[in-house]
């Protein structure tokens, strides 16, 4: 049931989903049910020149949980996710990808470390611990490895994984932090953990189950190029002090700005 002050948001971004979307959402509704979770699931359809909009609003038909905020043109994974975040109601709020690759249940691990005082928790594939499986294709496990030791270098240590698309935050640390963010592509990752050290905010990293699911949205010739130059534009920024202030407002109905 929709209400108006749930204690959970999930922030779904989604571009040109329609083929991998709709388990994601059934499999997300029926967990929170059966745990009888107050949620709204908050779909951002990222400009999607397919029917991502109409499954979305067909299946809203169905289940009162789930909101769609659509945009107008595509802007980019990290701008959908905070269109999202800012506009999210929950006391909490996770972020996941559309394809349902880290499953559901997973948030549990994440909700007992936000219980334990962190402000967040981020599921990596990257810490082991024995009950945890990760299927990852060995090129992207490479390529992650490689990018794992730029962030280090040229941003913000102490994560092995910032890149996992499985995110919980206690909502006025979401909200702030994505208020002060301005990359719209897959880097904006990189730069939340950086605000989350810069504010002083205690982040765990939590291994999770995650499954390699065909259909990617990531270009693995050019993203790591893109992603590779943002790291030295989120650098110019904390050089810069542009983060010391948000310019984006946070706010039921409204937009983010970039």
């Amino acid at each position: 049931m929709r209400t108006a002050h749930p204690s959970l948001s999930v922030v779904i971004p989604a571009y040109n989903e329609d083929a991998r979307l709709e388990p994601t959402l059934r499999d997300t509704i029926r967990y929170f049910r059966g745990r009888r979770h107050e949620v709204e699931v908050i779909v951002v359809d990222d400009g999607s020149v397919d029917r991502t909009s109409v499954l979305v609003d067909r299946l809203s038909g169905e289940f009162d949980e789930i909101r769609l905020m659509r945009l107008p043109v595509n802007r980019g994974k990290g701008y959908a996710v905070r269109t999202g975040i800012v506009n999210a109601r929950g006391a909490q709020i996770l972020f996941m990808d559309a394809d349902g690759a880290t499953p559901i249940a997973e948030i549990e691990r994440l909700e007992a470390a936000v219980l334990s005082g962190c402000d967040g928790a981020i599921g990596s594939r990257a810490v082991r611990a024995q009950d945890v499986q990760v299927t990852a294709r060995w090129y992207r496990r490479l390529i992650g490895r490689a990018f794992h030791f730029l962030v280090s270098t040229l941003t913000v240590r102490g994560y092995r994984d910032t890149q996992c698309g499985f995110k919980l935050f206690n909502a006025p640390v979401a909200q702030d932090l994505f208020s002060r963010i301005r990359m719209n592509g897959f880097s904006f990752d990189v730069e939340v953990l950086l605000m989350a050290r810069y504010r002083r905010y205690r982040i765990a990293e939590i291994p999770v189950n995650w499954t390699h699911r065909p259909g990617s949205r990531v270009n693995m010739l050019l993203d790591p190029l893109r992603m590779l130059r943002d790291l030295f534009i989120i650098r110019a920024h904390m050089l810069r002090g542009n983060y010391a202030t948000p310019h984006v407002a946070v706010g039921h109905g409204m937009a983010a700005r970039s």
